[in-house]
Order: structure tokens, then C-alpha cells, then sequence
């Protein structure tokens, strides 16, 4: 009788653990399935979220470039100023380049065109130093600046032999370091202009004339830039001037020698100028 009585206990013991088991992972069960529910609405919710900050970047983005046109537009529109076109972009950096000229020729300045030859010389005359003038050359060559013009002479003596137009080869150094000048500075054009004394050309010489040597002297120069040297020749003008511009009277030796010139004349160029604001 004990034993039947223990054993009926010990069977409902086991009955009311599993039904108490089976309920928890009923619970657990729909804890889960929540948890779930709650895990896709929140991963929906995120993903709406995101597809909203995309368009809101999106337009950010189009608000930006929209801006950024504008400006662009803006900055590269042309306005006229005395007969000179120029956009915004042009004014700022000339403001820039006109910072670091001379101040007091700047204040000298009447025109816009004034301002920009300023700038092409103030560019040209930080080339222009001493290594353009060998040691021993000081006698051969000068160099002045009218304005912006710069005009450098060079003795025949150093260029040709008397009564000659070929280049003489103890001139490459020099035409070298001018060629380095040239080419430095887009904004320019260079004018080689020839001239001679007032002693007219023996008969029989191969040349005609005074003109006929002062171009072919000019012409020879030129082409040593161009074809030894690398000079743009759009760059480049010929010139003869014969013996009608002396420095000096052609009554004596020296008067004579140094009339034998060869002048190179650096014109700044304010198309070319422009162009390159442009470019930049």
C-alpha cells in the first residue's frame, strides 16, 4: 500500500513539472516571436529611414552643385572695362599679379592696359638679371625698359663678321640665354630689328644694299631662336632698318661700330595675356 501511494505521488510530481515546462516554452516561445515582430518592423522602420536620408542627401547634393554652377558662372562672366574684356576669375588674379608689382609705377598706371603691361614687364624683368650678359659681353650689349618695352642692343661685333649676315658661332651663348628669356614669358612678342652704318655695300658683295644686309642679319637671328633654340616664331617679327636710326654720326670708327647693331624689342602682348589669365 506505501508503494502504490508513493508511486501516485511521484506520477503527479512528474506531471505538473511538464505541465509547468510546457507552459514556459509557450511563453518563450511567444516572447520570441515578439522579439521578432519587433526586429522586422525596426529593420523596416530603418530602411525607410535610410531611403529618406538618401533623397534629403541627394538634393543636398543637386542644392550644391546648383551653388557651385552658379559661381562658376558668375566668376566666368565677361564684362567690358575700356575696350578690354574680362571676367571675374581675369580681375582677381591680375588684382593678384598687380600685388606684387612696383607700387609707385602702379600708382602711374591710367588705363587698364597701363595694369597689364605692368604685369608682363614686372615678369620680364625678374628674367632680365645679370646672366643675361655674360662676362665680357658688358661692352657688347645694353638693355633699357621704356615703359614695358624692353629693348636690347647688341654690337655687330659680337653677332657677324664685318659685312656679313651668317650668324657668328661665338654668339650661341647669348642667343641661348635670350631664348630662355623669350620663352619664360607667352605674353610677348619680339621684333629683331637689323641696322647698319652709312657705308655703302662694296660692288659685287652679295648682298644689294644696307636694307638687303639689315634684313638678313634680322632674318638670321630669327631663325637661330626658332630653329637652334625653340622660339615660337608666331612669336617673332623681322625687321631691317638699314642705316636710317644711327645712335650716333657715322664720321668716325666708333660712331660707325656702334651704329652696327642688332636690337631685340620685347612688346607685350595683351591678347596673349588675357589667354593666359584664362588658362589658369
Amino acid at each position: 500500500m506505501k508503494k502504490l501511494i508513493a508511486l501516485t505521488l511521484l506520477a503527479g510530481t512528474f506531471i505538473t513539472t511538464s505541465c509547468v515546462s510546457k507552459k514556459k516554452y509557450v511563453e518563450l516561445e511567444s516572447q520570441y516571436n515578439d522579439t521578432r515582430s519587433t526586429l522586422a518592423k525596426t529593420q523596416l522602420e530603418k530602411e525607410e529611414i535610410e531611403a529618406k536620408y538618401a533623397k534629403i542627401e541627394e538634393r543636398v547634393a543637386n542644392y550644391n552643385a546648383k551653388i557651385s554652377s552658379l559661381t562658376d558662372s558668375n566668376n566666368a562672366r565677361l564684362q567690358q572695362y575700356e575696350n578690354v574684356v574680362l571676367s571675374n576669375d581675369d580681375k582677381e588674379q591680375m588684382k593678384a599679379a598687380l600685388a606684387k608689382v612696383d607700387q609707385d609705377e602702379l600708382a602711374q598706371a591710367q588705363t587698364l592696359e597701363d595694369s597689364m603691361n605692368l604685369i608682363i614687364s614686372y615678369n620680364l624683368k625678374k628674367n632680365l638679371d645679370d646672366t643675361l650678359v655674360a662676362e665680357g659681353e658688358e661692352d657688347d650689349i645694353t638693355i633699357d625698359i621704356d615703359e614695358t618695352v624692353v629693348m636690347i642692343t647688341i654690337s655687330d661685333k659680337l653677332l657677324f663678321k664685318s659685312g656679313s649676315y651668317r650668324v657668328n658661332p661665338k654668339a650661341n651663348d647669348l642667343l641661348e640665354r635670350l631664348a630662355a628669356v623669350i620663352n619664360s614669358e607667352p605674353a610677348l612678342e619680339v621684333m629683331v630689328e637689323g641696322h647698319t652704318d652709312s657705308q655703302t655695300v662694296k660692288p659685287g658683295s652679295y648682298v644689294k644694299d644696307n636694307w638687303d644686309l639689315s634684313v638678313e642679319r634680322s632674318t638670321a637671328v630669327i631663325r637661330t631662336l626658332q630653329d637652334k633654340y625653340g622660339v615660337d616664331p608666331q612669336k617673332l617679327i623681322a625687321a631691317g632698318r638699314s642705316s636710317f636710326h644711327p645712335l650716333t654720326e657715322n664720321d668716325t670708327k666708333e660712331g660707325r661700330a656702334a651704329n652696327r647693331r642688332t636690337r631685340i624689342v620685347i612688346l607685350p602682348n595683351l591678347d596673349k595675356f588675357l589667354a593666359l589669365l584664362s588658362a589658369n
